[in-house]
């Protein structure tokens, strides 16, 4: 596949492009919401837009009220979201929950896919249980209690938690902690009895909390999936969540460059703009190279996701890893050619640094997914 957007998705991203520039863009939204202390860290308002616009239902198959798309598509909306650093559940919501929810029962999502495609519904996943994200090992465990279960653990940097209408939780139902099966999905409601939040605000102003689980009851409907065997469901979801986080990561690298060449452009010094620079020149001309590398692995990771290919997995880490990097080289370069003024609050530049940090975290970070891959490849 040619590793360029068609006629269809070209037209996305420019509506992505132009309604993030506009609605989502860093003064409008990010600064706003950060200033005034948003215990959501996102506006909802904005979050209704993205629905009017059917960004919120693009995973959502068409049978459900969705668009019906792909993650080719899912990923055009996240790189405009990650080059504004426009705060928004999307990532969270649209795409990971979404992914999951499309292995649920016609009554779970009934239940919960309406609420996300009219923009009134938040949703959370709760995987990873320590500091960095280790989902081979789930020591959450769920136990049968009359009709359904209880939910007992606790769950780390779930982003959007205290804000989600229901959270995505992935809990053991019988094996070990480090068992590949025995895994069972649910849907928690956010009111569920014996659910409490500790709710923390990251480096780059998004929100996130630490959730505890303390028999946390909730019938079988809750289940979305298989009892016992929802691994599968559990890894297409954190493909989602990696291959979208590394959208995101793109869009961050490409507003970082663009705005660090705008600066080149007007910055003088000695006399001349520091563009004229050619170290600098040699600099900014890598770092192009470095984003549209990043950018062709992760659409190369969408297109092989969208068709169900047995090498997505493997080139969804590529793609996470490779996207990581360019976007903390993107930043560096980018607060580093901006002088001192660039770790000032005044300039952005400094923002896209905070967000790549927040994003090379989340779903596994650059070194995570480079041993995926080498195992992977057999070393």
């Amino acid at each position: 596949m040619p590793l360029y957007h068609t006629e269809d998705q070209a037209m996305l991203a420019d509506t992505a492009r132009q309604f993030m520039a506009g609605e989502g863009a860093i003064a409008k939204q990010l600064r706003h919401w950060r200033d005034t202390n948003c215990k959501d860290g996102f506006g909802h308002a904005l979050w209704k837009q993205f629905a009017e616009l059917g960004f919120t239902g693009i995973l959502v198959d068409e049978a459900d009220g969705g668009l019906g798309m792909g993650h080719v598509e899912a990923g055009i909306v996240l790189e405009e979201i990650g080059r504004n650093l426009t705060p928004s559940p999307f990532l969270t919501s649209s795409v990971m929950a979404a992914t999951a929810l499309g292995g649920a029962s016609a009554e779970t999502k009934g239940r919960y896919l309406p609420g996300l495609l009219s923009g009134d519904s938040v949703f959370a996943v709760a995987i990873d249980e320590g500091a960095k994200h280790r989902p081979e090992r789930i020591a959450t465990r769920a136990q049968r209690a009359g009709n359904g279960f209880s939910i007992s653990g606790a769950k780390a940097f779930v982003v959007h938690g205290g804000s989600a209408d229901m959270l995505v939780v992935a809990a053991r139902t019988s094996g070990s902690d480090e068992d590949h099966d025995g895994i069972t999905l649910f849907a928690v409601p956010r009111d569920a009895s014996g659910l409490s939040q500790d709710v923390v605000r990251l480096v780059d102003s998004s929100m996130a909390s630490h959730v505890k689980l303390d028999n946390v009851a909730v019938d079988a409907d809750a289940v979305i999936g298989e009892v016992d065997a929802g691994r599968e469901l559990l890894n297409r979801m954190l493909n989602a969540g990696r291959v979208g986080a590394a959208a995101e990561s793109v869009g961050v690298a490409g507003g970082a460059f663009d705005m660090t060449t705008a600066y080149l452009k007007q910055r003088k010094q000695f006399g001349q703009l520091i563009g004229e620079f050619q170290a600098l020149q040699h600099r900014a001309a890598h770092l192009y190279s470095e984003v549209e590398i990043a950018r062709a692995a992760v659409i190369k990771a969408q297109q092989l996701l969208d068709a169900g290919s047995e090498k997505a997995d493997l080139m969804v880490s590529v793609a996470k890893a490779k996207a990581g990097k360019a976007a903390g080289l993107a930043v560096r370069e980018g607060v580093q050619m901006h002088g001192g003024i660039g770790m000032t609050d005044e300039y952005d530049i400094g923002l896209y640094m905070k967000r790549d940090r927040a994003l090379a975290e989340f779903m596994g970070d650059l070194y995570y997914h480079a041993d995926r891959v080498a195992k992977m490849s057999g070393y």
